[in-house]
């Protein structure tokens, strides 16, 4: 039953959304550049006609650890996160790209017109076997929701008309039309979903190993000065330590916040096709 327009729709899906093979390697490359050119500009550290018109600091003749950020500047401090710090960018803008991605597709999916309004429209014409207006309704429609419920209803037009089943395999063939149509929408909808899940977990560790590297430094600086330690030295380890935990913290609180948020939207559209497909099965049980 409508085999081909299946078909189109898988086509459909699989071209949906952001891929990650090809955006997450852009994100990085604009996350090392905000790292140089934006945290690395000189104006965000002290002395900058030492740096001899450089366009960051990364670029300069100048050695790392006489390089100190402006006082108040924020920008300055984070880029001393060190190495580190570009990655930690990148998962930072990561989140935000493919949240933003995932707010407009879960909004387009639940469609035009507010999907409480929807489903209580789509029962009230099967409470009248309305199926025609139902159909339309779901036109004006849209989304994922109305996908799956137009399928549902195609289906219930095309077994009233056939003689060759009885109520109760018509009952499983609507059943099964409802199933392959939902099937059919969840990957859009869950789509890239894994990597803020990922990311909320990766951006952690990430920056454990930030903190470790600048607590390796610190250490370094107590041991190497004997019994006057570098006191500059010391306190970039420290620095780059709590800048890198910061930034990991961060950023994972949004991705799980986020994956959350996003979850319990699918969820909640999962909830709406399944009521009105039940509906839809009982309203075909009730008047044929």
């Amino acid at each position: 039953m409508n085999v081909s327009k299946n078909e189109e729709q898988v086509v459909a899906k699989k071209k949906s959304g952001l891929n990650p093979a090809i955006v997450i390697p852009v994100l990085f490359v604009i996350g090392v550049a905000i790292y140089m050119f934006v945290l690395g500009n000189p104006s965000n550290f002290q002395h900058t006609e030492k740096f001899k018109g450089a366009l960051s600091v990364a670029l300069s003749d100048v050695e790392g650890k006489k390089i100190e950020p402006a006082e108040g500047s924020m920008m300055g401090i984070v880029y001393k996160g060190g190495p580190v710090v570009p990655i930690l960018l990148t998962f930072m803008i990561t989140v935000l790209v493919f949240s933003i991605e995932r707010a407009l597709i879960l909004g387009r999916a639940s469609g035009k017109n507010n999907l409480d309004n929807f489903v209580t429209t789509i029962r009230t014409y099967l409470n009248k076997n309305q199926i025609n207006e139902a159909l339309e309704e779901c036109d004006r429609q849209q989304g994922s929701v109305g996908n799956v419920v137009k399928e549902g209803l195609t289906t219930y037009k095309i077994l009233e008309k056939d003689a060759t089943l009885n109520k109760e395999q018509k009952l499983v063939a609507l059943s099964k039309s409802l199933e392959e149509a939902t099937t059919l929408e969840m990957p859009m909808l869950e789509k890239n979903m894994m990597i803020l899940s990922t990311l909320g977990t990766v951006a952690t560790l990430i920056a454990l190993l930030g903190t470790v590297l600048g607590m390796i430094k610190a250490f370094a600086a107590l041991g190497a000065g004997g019994g006057s330690p570098d006191a500059a030295a010391l306190s970039t380890g420290i620095s780059e330590a709590l800048i890198n935990t910061a930034l990991g913290i961060g950023t994972s609180a949004i991705a799980i916040i986020l994956y959350n948020y996003f979850t319990s939207k699918i969820d909640g559209l999962t909830y709406k096709i399944d009521e009105i497909g039940l509906s839809i099965q009982q309203s075909f049980a009730e008047f044929n």
